[in-house]
């Protein structure tokens, strides 16, 4: 006999049916207005994901508050899920311009394989292990058309600029802080017209947020970045955007229309102050007369 722990029958949470699902939500006061479209919802997206939403409109003793209905929630969850694909675009521009101004200023001053010298980083680097990292990238990314071409073309000698399309947000980050003091300074200030200091601060941040939403977690109501005494709303993360954002006119007449008509889209649903902004976010989201 099998000394195996019969997890099927000792766990404390059982799997349940879509339909029994549905009967649990309107046990606690959620109204559905079309069974059938409901119990497809939840087949094709998991429970647990939409639990997120629906406790948004928990009450005392696990009851929904009057007026919860399933096409209420899972038109937040739409609201939310457009709003992450809406932040992306935004932060894959951000890290794109990022990576092009370190490698391009440690590139030049260095040579293109000058970040395989330990000496042109900053004392507090750790160059081994950052080596060991980049091999990992190498290695994990052996069937990309860009490592077969450096492997066969060039010798398996990658130029920075190449090795930096391989790194994540956080990589990308982590080789900013790791420069030398003056290095930082002057990207820094050149194209982003701030302190370093204050520069790692908004990456870190811009960091979490990019994570929240590549994971799919929910950002109405909630906080981002948790961590080291950080938090922060959807809000002032997109202040944070909108200051190291490269261009001004592309913010101005592209991505601040789509946020605004998303707004419109659900104004029956979200209430904008959930998700930190104020009365003015418009004006103070906007760039036009800022002098940026």
């Amino acid at each position: 006999m099998s000394n195996r722990p019969d997890y099927k029958n000792n766990f404390e949470k059982l799997p349940t049916t879509a339909a029994e699902q549905l009967s649990k939500l309107k046990e606690r006061g959620c109204t559905v207005e079309d069974e059938a479209f409901a119990v497809q919802v939840l087949t094709d997206i998991n429970y647990f994901r939409l639990a997120y939403y629906f406790s948004l409109f928990l009450e005392e003793k696990g009851k929904y508050r009057d007026g919860t209905s399933f096409n209420k929630v899972l038109k937040v969850y739409d609201f939310d899920r457009r709003l992450r694909n809406l932040l992306l675009e935004v932060l894959e521009e951000i890290e794109i311009s990022m990576r092009a101004h370190c490698s391009n200023f440690h590139a030049i001053k260095y040579g293109a394989l000058g970040y395989l010298n330990g000496d042109n980083f900053a004392r507090v680097h750790k160059h081994s292990s950052f080596l060991n990292r980049i091999e990992r990238l190498i290695e994990s990314n052996d069937d990309s058309d860009l490592v077969k071409h450096y492997k066969g073309k060039h010798g398996g000698k990658f130029p920075l600029w190449v090795i930096m399309e391989l790194f994540s947000f956080g990589s990308l980050n982590m080789f900013f802080k790791d420069l030398k003091p003056q290095d930082k300074t002057e990207i820094a200030n050149r194209h982003y017209n701030m302190s370093s200091g204050a520069l790692e601060n908004r990456m870190d941040r811009l960091s979490d947020l990019r994570n929240h939403c590549a994971h799919y977690h929910r950002l109405y109501d909630s906080s981002i970045g948790d961590t080291a005494g950080r938090s922060d709303t959807v809000f002032s993360c997109l202040m944070i955007m909108k200051e190291i954002y490269c261009r001004p006119e592309s913010w101005e007449k592209g991505f601040l229309p789509r946020l605004k008509q998303l707004f419109l889209d659900y104004a029956d649903e979200v209430e904008p102050e959930r998700l930190g902004f104020p009365q003015d976010w418009q004006e103070q989201l906007s760039r036009a007369g800022d002098g940026q």
